[in-house]
């Protein structure tokens, strides 16, 4: 028998955020989402990343709430799980949250000048965990059939 989908508590959620460093960023730009990976750690009930100056930056400090998401597969219980952290970026600018934010272990994946820090402080933090289905669930008469190729 399936479980439901559970709805995680804030601490649970919180959990699952110190367990990945990678995760993607939404942000509003102009009249549209967009979506950025991007590396981040959890400190002090925040998420910070490095960046350089561009699309994301500006528009993740711009009056436009931000949402990053993360997700994972835990294989010995065929259990998904996904967290989502809705709330402002600011910008890291202090001399002193500058230094402390140097401490952290953020290590972005993209070489290349990466002198922007900045934190997102939430108003909301979600999650839920699922349980995975079975592949075979959605499997048709025509799954796995070879089809013509459309050029």
């Amino acid at each position: 028998m399936m479980k439901d989908t559970e709805e995680l508590p804030a601490s649970v959620c919180w959990a699952l955020l110190r367990t990945t460093s990678v995760g993607r960023l939404a942000v509003w730009v102009e009249d549209h989402p967009d979506i950025f990976p991007l590396n981040y750690t959890v400190d002090h009930g925040t998420l910070v990343f490095r960046s350089r100056d561009g699309t994301k930056v500006s528009n993740a400090l711009s009056d436009a709430p931000v949402a990053l998401e993360i997700d994972g597969y835990d294989a010995s219980f065929s259990m998904a799980w996904s967290v989502v952290v809705k709330g402002r970026a600011e910008d890291i600018h202090q001399a002193q949250d500058l230094i402390d934010t140097m401490d952290l272990r953020l290590f972005p994946w993209q070489a290349g000048e990466k002198n922007r820090f900045l934190r997102i402080v939430p108003d909301l933090v979600t999650g839920r965990r699922f349980p995975v289905a079975d592949p075979d669930t959605w499997r048709t008469p025509l799954s796995g059939v070879r089809r013509s190729s459309t050029e």
